[in-house]
């Protein structure tokens, strides 16, 4: 089977070639952000989308109007209204929002399909129009490079290398099965009943953050001190990214290491981290609870966290079932009994009908763990699964049992 990998190394470009990475990021958000222009324009107007190939035969004249384009490798500015093609795709088919503009210096990036080389023995990367530029050799490169991304964060540019290469039909070393509780007063809880301590990267740096912040309001805007303040600011978000980063990469690895298959929440992050503010005709209530509530949540990474177990668990050959996560924690393991008063406080669960008592973060675990054992046998609906499927599995006729019925009325 084949296997993309992407490496990401931090580059070490010179004075000049520091410079030319700017514009060429510069001129690709211009060719994004008047792709997507064009496109509003149209849509407007009653036309139809305007296919990557339409716009591209554009990219001519755009040079011609604008010398600067000339000076910016063709390849990148392709690579961006491809880029534009698949954001409209993403929203047609309802998985992304509607494309928005780029700003300058958020997401700065540009991408190469071809025309690169690596030296790994002397750790340097040969880019169009940018000639060799050093890299921090961190790693080795596996596979046969397909494109490279340059892009930014902070104050530092980084080199991401997509790789493609044959590996043999993954067999996992572990077997067992686990079911994990995503929360906020613990990071994860297992089955097992084990559970990870939350890193809490942001709430950690957050007093520090706002003292950056405050300085950098009371500059002059792009100013030269203003730009100082801001790259403070940068550098503390930086931190705050990459330290989630690795501790999110160093759970994931223990538990795809550990685990054939984990069952985890279908959460929808987005949605639960809405605000409440409401409008002025209709305000919200405990505006501030959830704001704080809504923090604490996209501290924890959980998209992250669900989106490097799935990948991780599928190159050691185990695989990771999304589960609906409606009544896990008011759920009773031993006799299947749903109720809202078996959640007594936060951590502690009693079944009011059976007397069975755990941590209630334990209880979800082993109810999501159950119910990933009935999505692989017989894909139960509602689950992520399941949805991903254009057909339902074909049911089996059975008599439903009491705990069945529950369930059902519940999920």
């Amino acid at each position: 089977m084949k296997r993309l990998q992407a490496f990401k190394f931090e580059l070490m470009p010179n004075g000049g070639q520091q410079r030319d990475i700017r514009r060429f990021a510069g001129a690709r958000r211009f060719v994004y952000n008047k792709a997507l222009d064009i496109q509003k324009a149209n849509y407007a107007a009653g036309g139809k989308f305007i296919g990557y190939v339409d716009m591209a035969n554009r990219l001519p004249e755009w040079k011609k109007e604008f010398g600067w384009l000339k000076e910016s490798p063709s390849q990148s500015l392709q690579q961006s209204l491809k880029d534009s093609e698949r954001a409209f795709k993403n929203f047609f088919e309802k998985r992304a929002d509607f494309p928005r503009f780029k700003k300058r210096g958020s997401g700065e990036s540009f991408r190469f399909p071809q025309g690169f080389e690596i030296d790994q023995a002397n750790s340097r990367i040969k880019l169009p129009k940018l000639g060799w530029i050093r890299y921090r050799n961190s790693q080795g490169i596996l596979g046969t490079a397909k494109n490279i991304t340059i892009s930014q964060s902070g104050a530092k540019w980084f080199a991401s290398i997509q790789t493609e290469r044959e590996v043999g039909q993954p067999i996992p070393a572990a077997t067992s099965a686990i079911g994990i509780d995503a929360g906020i007063a613990r990071f994860a809880t297992m089955s097992d009943g084990s559970f990870v301590e939350p890193l809490n990267s942001f709430k950690k740096h957050e007093q520090r953050l706002k003292k950056y912040q405050r300085r950098m309001s009371r500059k002059v805007k792009n100013s030269r001190n203003w730009h100082k303040a801001k790259r403070k600011v940068q550098n503390i978000h930086t931190r705050i990214g990459n330290a989630r980063k690795d501790f999110l990469h160093q759970a994931t690895t223990e538990i795809s290491k550990n685990h054939a298959m984990v069952a985890i929440e279908d959460l929808q992050v987005g949605n639960m981290s809405k605000s409440s503010k409401g409008t002025t005709e209709a305000p919200g209530k405990n505006v501030a609870a959830k704001s704080g509530l809504n923090k604490a949540i996209l501290d924890q990474g959980w998209f992250e966290f669900r989106r490097q177990l799935e990948y991780k668990l599928a190159w050691r050959g185990g695989m990771l079932i999304a589960v609906p996560a409606h009544y896990t924690s008011q759920t009773c393991p031993a006799c299947g009994h749903v109720a809202k008063e078996n959640r007594q406080t936060q951590a502690r669960f009693a079944c009011v009908d059976c007397g069975y008592e755990n941590h209630a973060d334990v209880v979800g675990a082993l109810n999501i763990l159950a119910r990933g054992h009935r999505v692989t046998a017989c894909g139960e609906d509602g689950s992520g699964l399941a949805r991903k499927r254009k057909t339902k599995p074909a049911s089996v006729k059975q008599e439903p049992t009491e705990v069945t019925m529950r369930e059902v009325a519940h999920v």
